[in-house]
């Protein structure tokens, strides 16, 4: 991170400013001072030029206003962001609130106490609440409408400071005494802060400043410190939370005025002044500080006295009081970013999120791929390729370098055990480096790995593809660098501050100025060399023979590798500290192509060196992302960081240098041979090239080619020869013109030449089929088959490639191209169109099995098996009707096919069913394979187990009826058999399955398949009884209840003789409720408790009734039954006595004549009335 000062503004006749205050939002800067000086001002970057954005831009004063209303000295000034207000306020206790109204400042309201003075007032985060508090100890809170919420006065404290937390809910106090109170947002005092900070502090100290951040635009790292508290002798503590035990504690060394963020809390900036031991005065300097203490360097700033520090909005620019007058100083921010194939890497927070975001912006397409990476430390890129480096967890010391492609894609993450503090990459490796060891690593990516070296990534560790060494050691570059990570927790007395590596050269800057030079990818320790600065960023040139330093002041100073000097003392030394020293320095790049070039950026300006040679300055604040072929490439990265969601092509600069700028103005304005000498005299193949161009377009062939062979362009060189071939100048001029990218131009050339087949092949080069074909229809001639064919094919693809199905196949339909055609009717779900197609291919079609798979995926048997079929593979149409349970077509194709395995497998299938307990499954099973028996008798053992539970009577019907649903399906099948045998001239006609049920019926009683529908009637009625009953229709339900006896192997008899008893009862037909209660009462199963009860309940019905039926001749034909026992009516559980009724034809049940009217099913089985 760098800072310098950038601007100075004069307060009019030298009146000393005590405050100053800069609006984050709409950039109003509001200082106060003596006399009742209160001044608002605006910067704005006022140019017409692109180029000229962000901090390179010049600023004027677009705002100058005074303010007048104070009469005393004006001490604190405060923004309202959110509401657009500014609170002043003075030495005598007066406080104004300022609104703008039409592009000027105006009074509000007004309110003075009349009893003390205003030491510290604080907006909250959402500016709804201003806190105020005055030096007797008084607090006043309002709202943003100027009502008072609340106030209190605080006895015997005198008050200096107060600010709110981010949720609004806690206020800090601080007091002159130096003690910090913490309030809640009611103002109940809840305890005093604990200052580690002032731990062994004598003397009197006072309170610089408290700034809570209040994480708006979201913190650098989950759980950061946010809260910084800085006292007058320079102690400072960094705090996560007002109650924090382990704050960061910092001595700064200084006398501190003020103390405030930066707009995203990554940056602390303390002001202050220093005593320096040379000069009896104090000097003044601001101090940057991350939130976890780690200096970042110091700004010296001239004057007698500061007193105050405010930082403009996107944290590039800080505004300084100091005596009369402001200073401005830009900052130049330590972004996490990088540069890889025409991609910029960044990574910016968010208040929504933990993480950070990074954004890989292709700038060539304009397309932005995001990640969310937590706990970055940092982005390097070489290449094609980045790393991230972030911590591995919260919990565990562990980190993580990923190594990703340019669209972030993750390709290898490897975890490592030292803090890498510094990363630096080349095209094979990634070297990262802690204080006191670095570590190597030999990176591969699929592209670059071979076959063999596939077979021995998992032996890498021992083949030292990963290696640490301790700074202090003296490794030689043969085993050395073992991988021990004991090495990197060893201390060392002089730590890395910088590291930087290239193809053949590791170099390594240490805090004491030494510069450790290693050979590569082998580390061996070449030399030491001494220099009088902390090197901060190291970069070297092409060929590794200088090394450029910036230290921490941001002076650059370059040092020649390879040079033999003679020393003061005579000795021969290695290594020179050339000349050039450029101050303000915050960035620089060495040119790709070219050891003696460099670009640089100092303060708002760009200079690109040759030799050591400065060309004239460019004015710009960007990055430099590239510097090859003798063009700059740069991002304004400030400006993209305002809206890092939608970056623009606006940001990334392009600078051509001076030697191609006056090459190609020579070619432009002297000619050829004048330029070809300077080029001469400054060789570079973009200049060569430059060159090549321009005599082709003069179609000066021998300069091209002598041009060509100067860049080593061996495409140039084979092109002008290919011109020379040709006879015809309007012919060369046409390829030229192709040459340079001018097609349209090109191929009018070749038609007016009547040379379609020249502007067809030139279309065909470029790939763009769409106007092959429109040449192709064009043509008097006929068009080439082959070739229409191959442009449909191609325009097809074009379409498919982008998900165009519908217009892929019109293509594809004219193209002939039935494998596509086959993939874009499947992607449209166009099924009716892939049949058709099957069925247009002849018989064992390659395409067929293909097809018959995309059936398959989507369940359509039929087609699936009429294509394997087609194709000649019976086993695999099997196959797939077993897979999509068809086993009735499964059985069919066996049998056409003399395929006899089906019927193991299906008996296999349902076995394997039943052991994972899907019983329903295998029943479906048997049911579409047609064995009814089987399935019925597995329903029908659910039915028992159901029935078991006695919980849902109804449920249990249902599995009764569907059981014998199966058991009559099975009835009918072996009707259709014996009819099939009787129609057969031979019994071998029977198909195998027929037997198979033959042999099944045989072999099992018949009591099952006779009596299949017995459990539906027992529930049946059991449940009709019981409607019957509850509706009130007692007569009814005790016929229905009076069924129950015959199934007493069905439903317990408890339950039937309860219900009986119940029916009875409510029928008033005791005699038959007399006998229930003997059966109940004799049953074994019941308790001896349980057959008291109903004893009990059996002698207090009879000694009330007598146990005689009232209607006995009605129940006659019931209770007897006999050889003549009439029909019962499933839908009223009466007998049947007249002639006309219903028989229902699938359960075979009868209905009353006049009640199957009330129905549209069959009361018992549920099977439609027709």
């Amino acid at each position: 991170m760098f800072f310098y000062l950038s601007k100075k503004i004069a307060v009019p006749n030298n009146v000393k400013l005590k405050c100053i205050s800069w609006n984050k939002d709409q950039g109003f800067i509001a200082c106060g001072g003596e006399d009742g000086l209160l001044k608002v001002l605006r910067l704005e970057t006022q140019t017409d030029d692109s180029k000229l954005r962000g901090l390179a831009a010049p600023s004027n004063l677009s705002m100058n206003q005074n303010l007048e209303g104070h009469s005393g000295a004006v001490q604190v000034v405060t923004w309202n962001e959110q509401y657009q207000k500014l609170t002043t306020s003075d030495q005598n206790g007066l406080i104004i609130v300022w609104m703008l109204y039409k592009g000027s400042w105006y009074e509000e309201m007004i309110n003075n106490r009349n009893k003390s003075v205003v030491r510290s007032m604080s907006w909250n985060a959402d500016g709804q609440k201003i806190c105020i508090v005055y030096e007797d100890g008084a607090v006043i809170v309002g709202s943003v409408d100027g009502n008072r919420i609340w106030g209190k006065d605080l006895k015997g404290i005198q008050l200096c400071h107060v600010t709110w937390s981010a949720d609004s809910k806690i206020l800090l106090f601080g007091m002159a005494n130096g003690e910090i109170h913490i309030y809640d947002n009611q103002g109940n005092f809840i305890m005093k802060m604990k200052l580690n900070c002032l731990v062994n502090v004598t003397g009197a100290i006072s309170i610089a400043g408290i700034h809570w951040y209040h994480g708006t635009e979201g913190y650098v790292e989950p759980d950061c410190p946010c809260l910084a508290i800085c006292f007058d002798n320079g102690r400072c503590q960094i705090m996560r939370h007002e109650n924090d035990q382990n704050p960061i504690l910092i001595d700064t060394g200084m006398y501190v005025v003020g103390i405030q963020w930066n707009h995203i809390g990554s940056v602390l900036a303390v002001a202050g002044s220093q005593k320096v031991v040379t000069q009896d005065k104090d000097v003044n300097i601001v101090q940057f500080y991350t939130p976890f203490g780690e200096h970042l360097g110091t700004l010296k700033v001239p004057g007698k006295q500061m007193c105050s520090l405010s930082w403009e909005g996107g944290g590039l620019k800080i505004a300084l009081a100091v005596d009369s007058f402001i200073y401005f100083a830009n900052i130049r921010p330590d972004y996490k970013w990088g540069y890889c194939s025409n991609t910029v890497v960044y990574a910016y927070t968010r208040p929504d999120r933990l993480e950070y975001c990074v954004v890989f912006w292709d700038t060539k397409n304009n397309e932005k791929y995001v990640k969310y990476v937590k706990s970055l430390i940092s982005i390097t890129t070489c290449g094609d390729f980045c790393i991230l480096a972030t911590k591995a967890d919260e919990n565990h010391p562990q980190f993580v370098l990923v190594l990703c492609n340019s669209i972030g894609t993750p390709l290898d993450p490897k975890y490592i055990d030292l803090v890498p503090l510094f990363v630096a990459m080349t095209k094979t490796h990634v070297i990262a480096a802690s204080k006191e060891a670095f570590y190597t690593w030999q990176y591969r990516v699929a592209k670059k790995l071979t076959a063999l070296e596939i077979n021995q990534i998992t032996r890498s560790r021992k083949e030292g593809r990963e290696r640490i060494y301790h700074v202090d050691d003296v490794p030689s570059g043969s085993v050395d660098g073992v991988f021990d990570y004991s090495k990197a927790i060893q201390g060392t007395r002089d730590p890395i501050c910088a590291i930087t590596a290239s193809d053949k050269t590791l170099i390594v800057g240490r805090e004491s100025g030494i510069i450790q030079r290693y050979s590569f990818p082998n580390v061996a320790l070449i030399q030491k060399y001494s220099l009088d600065c902390r090197a901060c960023q190291l970069s070297l040139n092409c060929n590794s023979s200088r090394l450029a330093i910036v230290d921490i002041a941001g002076v650059l100073t370059f040092f020649d590798l390879d040079t033999r000097v003679t020393d003061n003392a005579g000795q021969q030394v290695v290594g020179e500290l050339l000349k050039l020293e450029r101050k303000d320095v915050w960035d620089m790049k060495w040119a790709k192509d070219n050891p003696d070039l460099f670009a640089m950026m100092e303060k708002t300006r760009m200079y690109v060196f040759r030799n050591l040679d400065p060309e004239e300055p460019i004015q710009t604040s960007g990055y430099i992302c590239n510097f090859e072929d003798l063009e700059i490439k740069s991002v304004l990265l400030d400006e993209i960081l305002k809206n890092p969601e939608h970056p623009s092509k606006d940001y990334i600069m392009n600078f051509e240098i001076r030697s191609l700028r006056d090459s190609r103005a020579l070619i432009e304005k002297v000619g050829i041979e004048d330029a070809s000498q300077f080029i001469e005299d400054n060789p570079h193949p973009r200049l060569w090239r430059l060159l090549a161009e321009a005599a082709l377009q003069k179609l000066d062939l021998y300069m091209a080619q002598q041009a060509f062979v100067r860049c080593k362009d061996y495409q140039g060189i084979k092109f002008v020869k290919r011109l020379g071939n040709l006879q015809s100048e309007s012919m060369k001029q046409a390829e030229i013109i192709a040459y340079f990218g001018r097609f349209e131009e090109a191929e009018r050339m070749y038609l007016d030449m009547d040379r379609r087949d020249l502007a067809i092949g030139l279309r065909l080069k470029l790939g763009d089929w769409f106007r092959v074909l429109q040449l192709l229809k064009t043509g008097s001639g006929d068009a080439d088959d082959s070739l229409l064919e191959q442009a449909h094919n191609a325009i097809g693809d074009y379409f498919a490639d982008r998900q165009k199905w519908l217009n892929a196949v019109q293509y594809y339909l004219k193209g002939r191209n039935q494998e596509r055609l086959a993939e874009c009717y499947y992607m449209l779900e166009d099924y009716e169109g892939l049949e058709n197609l099957a069925n247009s291919l002849p018989e064992n079609h390659k395409l067929l099995p293909e097809i018959a798979q995309m059936f398959v995926r989507v369940g359509m048997c039929e087609q699936a098996v009429s294509a394997f079929l087609k194709c000649n593979q019976p086993k695999a149409a099997v196959d797939t009707c077993v897979h999509l349970n068809q086993w009735n077509k499964a059985v069919e194709l066996a049998k056409s096919h003399s395929m006899k395995e089906i019927g193991s497998l299906l008996a296999r299938y349902a076995s394997h069913l039943l052991e994972k307990n899907k019983t329903l499954d295998a029943i479906e099973l048997y049911r579409k394979a047609s064995y009814f028996f089987d399935a019925a008798k597995l329903m029908y053992k659910i039915a028992d187990e159901e029935a078991k539970k006695r919980t849902k009577p109804l449920r249990v019907k249902k599995l009764y009826v569907l059981s014998a649903l199966l058991i009559e399906q099975y009835h009918e099948q072996m009707k259709n058999a014996q009819r099939g045998k009787v129609k057969g001239k031979n019994s071998e006609a029977t198909s195998a399955l027929a037997g198979l049920l033959e042999e099944e019926v045989l072999s099992t009683t018949s009591r099952f398949t006779d009596n299949a529908w017995r459990g539906a009637e027992a529930y049946h009625f059991f449940i009709l009884a019981q409607r019957q009953l509850y509706e009130g229709y007692v007569d009814t339900a005790l016929k229905t209840a009076l069924h129950l006896r015959d199934y007493e192997d069905i439903i317990p008899s408890v339950e039937i003789y309860s219900l009986l008893a119940l029916c009875a009862c409510a029928s008033r037909a005791f005699g038959t409720c007399s006998k229930a209660f003997i059966k109940l009462e004799s049953l074994e199963t019941l308790s001896a408790e349980q057959k008291q009860q109903y004893e009990d309940l059996a002698l207090e019905i009879f000694t009330k009734h007598t146990p005689k039926d009232n209607r006995k001749s009605e129940l006659n034909s019931l209770l007897e039954g006999g050889e003549g026992k009439l029909p019962t009516c499933i839908a009223t559980g009466s007998p049947i006595i007249e002639y006309q009724f219903w028989v229902c034809k699938v359960c075979k049940h009868y209905v009353l004549a006049q009640e199957i009217s009330n129905y549209n099913f069959c009361p018992l089985c549920h099977s439609s009335v027709e």
